[in-house]
């Protein structure tokens, strides 16, 4: 193997991209790892790390460009710590996301033969998101600034028109920012714990046009808060076309429902406090996956893309194929967004969620929506689920069972309750493939088989990837 050393300059070719989208190259079988380079580019990189047998280096150059290699829509992509591959062309992007999951099935799971169907990509995978979190400081310079964290720092890269964001944040946050910098309205700082606004949320209901503008504060109240107000619903944002015809992006009817102040006066890296004052409108918007409507407040958890939400979600409720009869288990439900998808063709769906207040948004949910046979259980999933059963005397049946974890995965004491409790099929819907892989192993080592497999992209030009799973209880 190569000797090499730290601050070294070489030419790499790169031959793959890892877990994250960064470049894999190898020098005489000596495996490099380059964030923002891309499989099929030959570089130049600065080495920063070496390890016995694999390194980090940085690019400086890119000497010949691989064809699927696209320039940025954002001029701070490579700084900025949203997207990861931004640089990468949307068509090679999809491809790679569903070799992510296949080889972690393959690699982590132990499948040879994985029924995998084709990748649900974006029709338009830029301006998709419908929540942002920007966080307010200010420059070298001492200038007042917003945008997004660089990649695993606090450090504020300045951008209010980041092109994956809903296009009428742009005009929003100018607003906010004039308002700050007219009556002298601070920024909060991490290091001293000084400032008042901390962060700007914004959320918009992309099939109902409703926008909520939040501003997270390190007090009780934010001073001339009638002219923000004022200010903001001055905002040009209805009918915001943004982008060119390839994008073909156009918001219509977009309209300020909800203007609010969190309160956060903790010393902490937590965004958001627990206390909301209205400044107009509801604390809350209202958005639509499918036929049913959600309510959204400033702390609720609701995917940030609702339209590859609605296509995850109808695989879900494919893979589940209910007929009306059965009894369904909805694990990690969040605010029952899965949950009530479910409850359109089944019989009862119970759903677990540990955070109270997604609970009593689900909750809410159900009793808007007209449901009557959905049922919610706070608490973890793993600790719930086996105390139910073990309530029951073990009686405690389910014809389906869904499960959405955290990136964690399972515990093994919930996957081994879902067993002992036998629903024909089970519907696992991951945010990280080799988790994943783990609990698929486990629950096909335990009498099941893995029947379909579709990976999502919800998340377009970062690296992650969801993918929603169907698991057939074998005939005994």
């Amino acid at each position: 193997m190569p000797q090499l050393e730290k601050g070294q300059e070489i030419s790499l070719k790169i031959e793959d991209m890892g877990t994250d989208g960064e470049g894999i190259g190898r020098l005489d079988g000596y495996t490099l790892f380059v964030k923002d380079a891309l499989e099929g580019d030959l570089v130049r990189v600065k080495i920063l790390k070496t390890k016995k047998r694999y390194g980090y280096a940085r690019l400086l150059e890119v000497i010949e460009p691989s064809p699927w290699r696209v320039t940025p829509k954002c001029d701070c992509a490579r700084a900025c710590g949203g997207c990861q591959i931004q640089h990468c062309s949307y068509e090679k992007q999809l491809i790679w996301k569903e070799k992510k999951v296949r080889d972690c099935l393959q690699r982590i799971g132990g499948f040879a033969e994985i029924p995998m169907e084709p990748i649900m990509g974006m029709d338009k995978p830029y301006h998709y998101r419908n929540k942002a979190q920007f966080p307010v400081g200010y420059d070298k310079e001492g200038n007042l600034v917003t945008g997004f964290y660089a990649g695993r720092t606090h450090s504020i890269i300045p951008n209010t028109d980041c092109a994956i964001q809903h296009p009428c944040n742009h005009a929003i946050l100018e607003t906010v920012l004039s308002f700050m910098k007219t009556y002298h309205i601070t920024a909060y700082s991490e290091k001293t714990h000084t400032g008042l606004v901390r962060h700007i949320l914004t959320r918009v209901g992309k099939y109902t046009g409703e926008v909520m503008v939040c501003l997270i504060i390190n007090g009780n109240k934010l001073p001339y808060s009638e002219k923000l107000v004022e200010a903001l619903l001055s905002c040009p944002i209805n009918g915001t076309e943004e982008g060119g015809a390839e994008e073909n992006v156009l918001y219509d009817n977009c309209q300020i429902k909800s203007i609010c102040l969190n309160i956060n006066q903790e010393k902490t890296n937590r965004i958001l406090g627990n206390k909301i004052v209205p400044l107009y409108g509801q604390t809350y918007i209202e958005d639509k996956i499918g036929d049913i409507t959600y309510r959204i407040s400033p702390l609720s958890f609701y995917q940030v893309n609702p339209e590859q939400t609605r296509k995850l979600y109808t695989t879900a409720l494919e893979y589940a194929d209910l007929h009306g009869d059965e009894v369904v288990w909805d694990l990690y439900c969040g605010i029952g967004t899965i949950s009530l998808f479910l409850a359109q063709k089944a019989a009862k769906v119970c759903g677990v969620e540990i955070v109270p207040q997604a609970i009593e948004d689900a909750r809410d949910n159900a009793r808007r929506n007209g449901f009557t046979n959905a049922e919610f259980f706070v608490g973890a999933a793993e600790d719930v689920v086996p105390e139910q059963y073990e309530k029951s005397g073990g009686a405690l049946r389910a014809d389906v069972v869904t499960i959405d974890p955290p990136r964690k995965g399972c515990d093994e004491k919930l996957l081994r309750t879902v067993v002992q409790m036998e629903p024909e099929k089970i519907v696992y819907v991951s945010c990280d493939p080799a988790t994943l892989a783990r609990d698929l192993k486990y629950l096909c080592g335990e009498g099941y088989e893995l029947k379909r497999v579709r990976a999502c992209d919800m998340f377009g030009h970062s690296g992650h990837v969801e993918t929603v799973v169907g698991l057939q209880r074998k005939s005994m």
